[in-house]
């Protein structure tokens, strides 16, 4: 493992892919409900996609720049990139033993039999193949290539194939159709369910030729590509419709994986990289079947709770006993934790203000909306009932473009200014300011979270939000609105912290803080959670903190950077990961302050990105009940024994030794919040 660092930091897309490793130890760990295991390898599988698609890609291009640039950029990427090719072959290989050695078995104890096609019986080839001429048939197109000439096949962006190798060297190529369900399921016997990949039901019947004509074995492949939408000048003419114009290229990228059935016989392996205009350096070896995330859909036939028991969202003790939520955010200030909190209450907020008469302004950020959406409904309704709203929507975050592009268009249409892109900069702030006007008094609230306006991934994602009419709070979010609509070029803010004007500075102020107390014989403590930890510049800074005595103790989910544990640098930073079954995203920063804790929260990891690049709001929290409430959670996450992994020198994803009581934080948080509903 020597080769994923060096004594100052971890290659960040090395670190990412043990991060992804920590999940499928989440499909690996028994004691996961069965299904809960299998989504797991479905997550693996769509993260490792994903990371083919922009990270690979993007050192592909990078290696294509002139030698100077790209040392700043990136240090060997063929290096990178060869080290990236042995660790997912490795963990290629160890999902494909969990799902065959594991899950395939755990699933036949529960009588639900994943079976391919060499296993139907003669009543299933039957059914197969009634199924295949009423439902699949008329859907295929069937592509032939000859082997020895110089012709190029082309495989569409992450669809699935089947491919044969007939004896006088055709190829033939059959895409999977993307409109029918992944599984089959043939009817139960004997209290016996039998599944099988559509797959599998294709291989059979496609190898039923008329008399006389060979069968042919067909393998699986997949093709990921890159997913970058390369906007030559995103500074003159229209950003929305050049990213709009462009989305279709996604589909046609340069092919950054290739993924094969490794029982391909190597010959047929060579004239498919012809015909795929691929090399070996493109080719990893997966399993039989592709396109795991497929398994999200994977029913239970059964009547047995093969899955985790439900956590349903839990009210907000003091939101949910006003009729109003203004009366609410005026009384005090509002902290949602979600999923364990609804996120009702947001979507409450937007609803009156679209319907109050004293709402006279509103104005909001979004990155990623949510397909269908209570709370952008209210968005529209707010400006089709004449209130001067003003939305600014990122058109380039990845892969959600066309949505939001979507829900742009049904916002101007009501009424609404909507603000698309910046130029070379996203906009990942999650922040809400509405305005009312009472009687001539006008008073404003602010909404700043860690997560997304977006009711589907709240109930998925692990994140904080903050209602406050604290008038110099949201006087500040006023100054970052006023950024977006070009008003004012920079936020002159004291309390808040925006990237990329003084994020970067002030947590550089507050980590020397902490320096400087430790130095005086005052300890000095730093506790940050967090998605990423990258940033070179932070992470000097943090080990300039463990040098001089500040503990340090890091909650960081997916890459870090960071390397822990290196006497005379960094012996006094602990670094802990949680994978359970919400995702960890909240960002969280508290520093010790000699006891008088400075405790904020926001949208920026401590990555170049959004420390630099992105326009991001981190707010403090001054409510001495909310400070000790985010206290009391984290300090539960720091405790835990069941879900949290020890980010090592050597990365090898230990998880914490067990200690006599088991706390899995996930659960115990819920708990602790279920509690405090009085």
């Amino acid at each position: 493992m020597a080769s994923l660092y060096n004594n100052k930091s971890y290659h960040r897309d090395l670190s990412w892919l043990r991060f992804n490793h920590r999940v499928l130890q989440e499909a690996s760990d028994t004691r996961n409900p069965l299904y809960e295991r299998i989504k797991f390898l479905a997550i693996f599988s769509s993260n490792l996609d994903e990371f083919f698609r922009v990270r690979v890609s993007d050192i592909r291009q990078i290696r294509k720049i002139e030698k100077p640039l790209r040392k700043r950029l990136i240090s060997k990427p063929n290096k990178v990139l060869k080290e990236i090719k042995v660790q997912v072959d490795r963990q290629q290989q160890e999902f494909g033993n969990i799902f065959s050695s594991e899950i395939i078995p755990a699933l036949k104890k529960e009588q639900i039999h994943l079976i391919n096609s060499s296993q139907f019986s003669t009543t299933q080839k039957l059914i197969a193949q009634n199924y295949f001429e009423d439902s699949l048939k008329e859907l295929l197109d069937i592509k032939r290539y000859e082997a020895n000439k110089n012709n190029t096949a082309f495989v569409k962006n992450e669809a699935l194939y089947l491919v044969a190798l007939t004896d006088n060297d055709i190829v033939q190529i059959v895409q999977i159709p993307e409109d029918v369900p992944r599984f089959f399921t043939f009817p139960e016997q004997n209290g016996k369910h039998y599944i099988t990949f559509v797959d599998d039901v294709l291989k059979y019947c496609l190898r039923q030729t008329p008399k006389g004509e060979e069968k042919l074995d067909f393998y699986s492949i997949k093709i990921s590509r890159d997913a970058e939408l390369y906007i030559e000048d995103e500074f003159s003419g229209n950003l929305k419709d050049k990213i709009a114009n462009s989305l279709s290229r996604r589909e046609t990228g340069q092919a950054t994986r290739v993924l094969i059935d490794p029982n391909m016989p190597l010959n047929f392996q060579k004239i498919l990289n012809n015909i795929l205009d691929v090399t070996n350096t493109d080719v990893i070896k997966g399993g039989t079947y592709h396109n795991f995330k497929d398994f999200f859909a994977f029913l239970n036939p059964t009547s047995k709770q093969l899955s985790n028991e439900n956590l349903p969202p839990l009210p907000h003790p003091m939101l949910a006993n006003y009729k109003s939520i203004f009366e609410a955010i005026d009384a005090k200030d509002q902290l949602l934790h979600y999923p364990y909190h609804s996120f009702e209450p947001v979507i409450r907020l937007m609803e009156e203000a679209a319907k109050d008469e004293h709402v006279v302004d509103i104005r909001i950020t979004i990155y990623r909306a949510a397909k269908e959406s209570r709370l952008n409904d209210a968005i529209r309704l707010a400006a089709a009932n004449g209130k001067r709203v003003t939305v600014f929507i990122e058109v380039k975050a990845r892969f959600d473009e066309r949505n939001n592009l979507k829900w742009g268009k049904i916002f101007e249409e009501n009424g609404a200014n909507v603000i698309y892109s910046y130029p070379d900069i996203k906009v990942h702030s999650k922040i809400l300011l509405i305005t009312r006007q009472v009687e001539g008094e006008r008073t404003r609230y602010a909404y700043i979270a860690t997560g997304n306006f977006n009711e589907k991934t709240a109930t998925l994602y692990t994140d904080f939000g903050l209602m406050t009419s604290n008038k110099k709070i949201a006087k500040e979010i006023k100054k970052v609105f006023l950024v977006l609509d070009r008003t004012i070029i920079i936020p002159k803010t004291k309390r808040i912290l925006v990237s990329p004007f003084t994020t970067r500075v002030h947590f550089t102020e507050l980590v020397n803080n902490e320096i400087a107390f430790a130095n005086q014989g005052n300890g000095g403590s730093i506790i940050l959670k967090m998605n990423s930890l990258q940033d070179k510049e932070m992470i000097k800074l943090l080990y300039r903190a463990s040098t001089a005595g500040v503990k340090i103790k890091l909650l960081i989910r997916g890459m870090c950077s960071l390397v822990p544990g290196i006497k005379g640098q960094s012996e006094n930073i602990e670094v802990v990961s949680i994978i359970d079954r919400f995702l960890e995203h909240g960002r969280v920063y508290i520093f010790g302050n000699n006891g008088d804790d400075k405790i904020y929260i926001g949208s920026a990891d401590w990555m170049t990105r959004n420390l630099n690049h992105r326009i991001e709001v981190v707010t403090p929290i001054y409510d001495e009940d909310h400070k000790k409430t985010i206290r009391d959670l984290v300090e539960i996450q720091l405790n835990d024994t069941v879900k949290a992994r020890i980010i090592d020198v050597a990365q090898t994803n230990k998880y914490v030794p067990k200690a006599d009581s088991n706390i899995q934080s996930q659960l115990a948080t819920y708990e602790y919040v279920k509690e405090h509903l009085t």
